[in-house]
C-alpha cells in the first residue's frame, strides 16, 4: 500500500463528499447528515490504513506524490508526510466524524441550510488535510488561505451571539498573517532558485539578514494562526461565537497549523534565524501561558473560557518547540495531538450543556450534575484532561515539554509550571460553578436540562475518552512515529540534547 496515493485521495475525497452533500435536497436534512457522516468515516478508514502503512524507521517523508501545476513558477501539487504530519492527519480523521455526529441538530437550530452546513464541514476537512500534507510551499500557502473560507461561513452563518463580528475578526487576523507569509513565500522563491519544493529549499544557503526577514514573515503568520500572545485576541471571539463542533475543529486542528508551520517551515528552512529569535519566542510562550490562564479564571462564558485555556496550552507548545531539545519537541508535537483530543472533547461537551440550557453563561448553571449526572461526569473528565491530570494523555506531553525545557532553560520551565497551578484553578472552578453545589432552581424549569446524554452523544464522547486514557498510559505507538521527525528537525537546526542519557530515560518513561 506504500505506493497508493493516500494523501491526494484523502485531500480530494472530502471535497467530493462536500459537493454531493451540498446538492442534496434541503427538505431531506437527515440524508445530508448521513451522507456527510459516511463520507467522513471513509476518510477515517483510509487514514487508518495510511497509518498502518507508515514505516516509522523509514524515510523521513513518505507517501510522496508530485504533479506538475505551474511549471514556469516551479509550482507543483506535491504531497508528503513525516511523523508530525501523519499524527495531525489522524487527528483530523478522528475528530471530523465525531464533530458531524455532535453537530446533528446545530444547523437546524440556526434555521439555515442543513446540507450546506455539513458540506462546509467536509470542505474544511479537505483544506485541513491539504495544509498538513503539502510538501510544496506555494501549495501549503494556498491551503493555508483557503482554509479560512469554510470556517468563516461556519462562524458567520451558523454561529451564536456576535457571530458576524467574530467571523470577520477571525478572517481579517488570519488574512493579515497570510499577507506576511505571502511576502515571505515570494522572497523565498527568489532566493531559493525559483522553486517552491520543500526539499530543494531546505538545502538553500540564505544570507543571515535575508533569513531573519523571511523567518519573521512566516513566524508572524503562524503566531497569529496558533495563536500566540499577543496575537490571540481573535480566538476567544471566534471560539465563543462558533457552533460547538466548528469550535472544536478550530481549536483542535486549525490552530495547530500555526505550530505545525513553525516545525515544518520556520525551523528547517531558517535554522539560524530560528535560533536567533528563540528567546523572544520563549518569552511569548511563557507570557501566553500565565496571561491566558489568568484571563480564563475570570470568564463567565463557557466557550470563551475554553478558548483562553487553549491559548495557554499553545504557550506550552511554543515553549516545547523553541527549547530545541528532542524531549521538548516530542512533547510539543504530542501536545498538539493531545490538546486536540482533550479540548475537542471539552468544547463538544460544553456545546451539549449550552444546547440544553440555552445559555453559555456559567452563572446560569449551578448544580447541573443533579439533573444530568453523566454529562456532568464527562465534563469533569474533559476538564481534568485539559489540566493534564496524570493518567490522561495531555500529562505526558506537558511533562515532556517541561522536562525537556528544564535541561536548557530552567527559568522558562519554572515560570511555565505556574500554568499547571492556574489550570487547576480555572478548570475546577468552572466545573464547580456549573455542575456542583446547590441546584439552580431555574434549571428545573428548562426541559433540556432534564435530558442526560443520549446514545448519539455517548458515541461522540466515548472514542475521545478512550483515546485520552489510552495515550495517557501508553503513548508509545504515537511517540515512535513522532520521534524520528522531531530528531530530523533538531538536526536541521544543528541542535543536540545537552544530556542524552537523561533524555533517553525521559523518552523511555514516556513510552
Amino acid at each position: 500500500m506504500s505506493n497508493f496515493p493516500f494523501l491526494s485521495v484523502l485531500t480530494v475525497a472530502p471535497l467530493v463528499g462536500a459537493l454531493v452533500v451540498a446538492f442534496l435536497p434541503r427538505h431531506r436534512p437527515e440524508l445530508a447528515k448521513q451522507v456527510a457522516f459516511a463520507w467522513s468515516l471513509l476518510v477515517l478508514v483510509l487514514s487508518v490504513v495510511m497509518w498502518v502503512s507508515f514505516n516509522a524507521g523509514g524515510d523521513r517523508f513518505q507517501f510522496r506524490e508530485s504533479y506538475s501545476w505551474i511549471p514556469n513558477w516551479g509550482v507543483s501539487f506535491t504531497f508528503a508526510a513525516d511523523g508530525i504530519a501523519l499524527v495531525m492527519l489522524m487527528l483530523i480523521a478522528v475528530l471530523v466524524p465525531l464533530v458531524i455526529l455532535a453537530s446533528w441538530h446545530d444547523a437546524e437550530s440556526s434555521k439555515r441550510s442543513v446540507p450546506v452546513y455539513f458540506a462546509l464541514l467536509l470542505v474544511l476537512e479537505c483544506t485541513m488535510i491539504g495544509v498538513f500534507a503539502a510538501a510544496d510551499v506555494f501549495l501549503f500557502y494556498v491551503f493555508f488561505e483557503v482554509m479560512l473560507v469554510p470556517m468563516y461561513f461556519l462562524i458567520g452563518s451558523y454561529g451564536g451571539h456576535q457571530r458576524q463580528y467574530a467571523a470577520v475578526k477571525f478572517f481579517l487576523y488570519s488574512l493579515v498573517g497570510g499577507l506576511f507569509m505571502l511576502a515571505a513565500v515570494i522572497g523565498l522563491w527568489v532566493v531559493g532558485g525559483k522553486t517552491f519544493d520543500w526539499q530543494a529549499l531546505s538545502q538553500v544557503d540564505i544570507s543571515t539578514g535575508t533569513e531573519r526577514w523571511l523567518f519573521l514573515g512566516f513566524f508572524l503568520a503562524f503566531a497569529i494562526k496558533a495563536p500566540f500572545f499577543p496575537f490571540h485576541t481573535w480566538l476567544p471571539d471566534a471560539g465563543g461565537a462558533a457552533p460547538a463542533g466548528a469550535a472544536a475543529l478550530l481549536v483542535g486542528v486549525l490552530d495547530k497549523v500555526g505550530t505545525f508551520g513553525i516545525l515544518r517551515y520556520c525551523l528547517p528552512l531558517f535554522p539560524e534565524a530560528s535560533k536567533w529569535f528563540a528567546p523572544w519566542a520563549l518569552a511569548l510562550g511563557v507570557i501566553g501561558i500565565v496571561y491566558a490562564a489568568l484571563l480564563a479564571v475570570g470568564q463567565n462564558d463557557l466557550k470563551r473560557l475554553v478558548s483562553y485555556t487553549s491559548i495557554a496550552h499553545f504557550g506550552f507548545i511554543g515553549v516545547g518547540i523553541f527549547a530545541f531539545t528532542t524531549q521538548a519537541g516530542t512533547g510539543a508535537v504530542l501536545y498538539m495531538l493531545n490538546h486536540g483530543l482533550a479540548t475537542g472533547l471539552l468544547f463538544l461537551v460544553v456545546g451539549m450543556l449550552i444546547a440544553r440550557r440555552g445559555s453559555a453563561l456559567i452563572s446560569d448553571f449551578g448544580g447541573a450534575g443533579k439533573l444530568v449526572p453523566v454529562l456532568a461526569g464527562v465534563l469533569f473528565f474533559a476538564g481534568l484532561a485539559s489540566l493534564a491530570l496524570p493518567g490522561t494523555a495531555p500529562f505526558i506531553s506537558e511533562f515532556l515539554v517541561l522536562i525537556g525545557t528544564f535541561t536548557v532553560n530552567k527559568p522558562v520551565a519554572v515560570i511555565a509550571t505556574l500554568g499547571i497551578i492556574l489550570a487547576a484553578a480555572y478548570v475546577l472552578w468552572m466545573v464547580q460553578r456549573t455542575t456542583q453545589g446547590t441546584l439552580n432552581p431555574a434549571l428545573t424549569e428548562v426541559d433540556g436540562m432534564r435530558k442526560d446524554l443520549n446514545l448519539r452523544e455517548k458515541f461522540v464522547v466515548a472514542p475521545l475518552i478512550a483515546l485520552i486514557v489510552l495515550l495517557g498510559f501508553y503513548p508509545k505507538p504515537v511517540t515512535d512515529v513522532i520521534n524520528p521527525a522531531v530528531q530530523a528537525t533538531m538536526d536541521d537546526i544543528g541542535r543536540t540534547d545537552p544530556a542524552p542519557s537523561v533524555g533517553g530515560t525521559v523518552q523511555e518513561a514516556a513510552k
